[in-house]
């Protein structure tokens, strides 16, 4: 009898220790995924220095729970954060990161999903999904994250009120962890998860009011080279080749996500889609359509090509993040009858997009 309450106690203490204490910066309990790493005691802390990696947490899969861990900012460009509930792959998941450059700005960190692959910055943005906060550079910053089924809430250097709350975007499933590094290196020391303690406080997220009047879904076709793109008079032929079925919906009252439906690096040649809507016009007339897209867009109407933009990251100033909005408009010369419109989304990084509205529907009807 012995024996087994010492083993039970054994198998306690093992369980209070892994759900609630320091989990050790090493290969035995880390998956270290960097081009290099060093243990190192750094700035009164054991710490690991990461160059251009991160740290994912082995054996475990996380639902609920506070994760805690520090980072050392420096005043450059780089990425660092926390990859929650990821799938296998850590294609899909719940991710809340830093922009170490851009302290005191409301855009200086991020709260977004990973949607496969693509971690789409552009469309969740504003003081829904981040703060301004102004950072410690060369100093150590303690970040805390509360976990709880469909919400969660960040809490930078020991707050006792939440930096932010948000409502998470896939559906609450157990999954990887991962300490993110990013394109410098970082050291990151005192990682903890508590998978006890997982109580919201202040739980207020900001709603964002949705647009009236977008269009609800889009028909999506199959992936294509952007490059097909290039010579108008052979888009009979692009168009023609592509497979259809697939539809995406607003969301967010304010675009629709490709990446729902379309896995951008899949291993076949590709980073562009048609969305397609038909529009049945009661006669001749010309329509103003407005529209928004990430990161490129070639504007298809009855088969004949009426406008190319490019809205990705850092393509109008140094600061554009290529932000989704109905910042486009083209006047649609629509026939008495039904019309299709196709926009050609091609993606790079940052939110594979769609989005638009006409200023009045009179005298039309979307055919969805």
């Amino acid at each position: 009898m012995k024996t087994i309450l010492l083993y039970f106690l054994l198998i306690f203490c093992i369980q209070l220790t892994t759900s609630q204490n320091n989990i050790p910066l090493n290969d035995t309990n880390w998956n270290i995924q960097a081009q290099s790493y060093e243990l190192k005691r750094y700035k009164g802390k054991d710490a690991i220095y990461i160059d251009r990696g991160s740290l994912l947490l082995k054996d475990t899969k996380f639902l609920n729970g506070t994760i805690e861990f520090d980072m050392y900012l420096k005043e450059e460009r780089t990425y660092p954060g926390v990859f929650f509930r990821a799938d296998k792959d850590f294609n899909n998941g719940e991710l809340w990161f830093v922009r170490t450059h851009l302290s005191g700005l409301e855009d200086c960190n991020q709260a977004a999903p990973a949607t496969n692959g693509i971690t789409p910055f552009q469309f969740y943005f504003g003081p829904k999904y981040s703060f301004a906060y102004d950072f410690n550079y060369d100093d150590w910053t303690h970040v805390k994250i509360i976990v709880n089924d469909d919400k969660a809430q960040v809490f930078l250097d020991y707050s006792e009120k939440p930096n932010l709350s948000w409502n998470l975007f896939h559906e609450p499933k157990a999954g990887g962890l991962m300490i993110r590094g990013s394109r410098l290196p970082i050291y990151i020391a005192d990682v903890k998860v508590d998978i006890n303690n997982y109580e919201l406080i202040d739980f207020n997220p900001i709603e964002n009011d949705p647009v009236d009047g977008l269009i609800q879904e889009w028909e999506v076709s199959d992936m294509f080279e952007e490059k097909l793109l290039l010579d108008p008079s052979k888009l009979e032929t692009v168009v023609d080749n592509r497979k259809w079925g697939r539809k995406i919906f607003l969301e967010e009252g304010a675009a629709a996500n490709i990446s729902r439906v379309q896995v951008l690096r899949d291993g076949t040649s590709g980073e562009t889609v048609f969305a397609k809507i038909k529009i049945h016009s009661d006669k001749d007339q010309i329509k103003l359509f407005n529209f928004g897209y990430s990161d490129r867009v070639v504007a298809i109407l009855n088969g004949e090509a009426i406008y190319k933009g490019n809205n990705g990251w850092r393509t109008r100033d140094y600061r554009y993040l290529g932000t989704i909005g109905l910042f486009d408009g083209i006047y649609l010369n629509l026939k008495k009858g039904e019309n299709t419109l196709l926009m050609a989304v091609s993606e790079s990084f940052g939110g594979w997009l769609i989005t638009g509205k006409f200023d009045d529907y009179n005298n039309i009807k979307i055919l969805n």
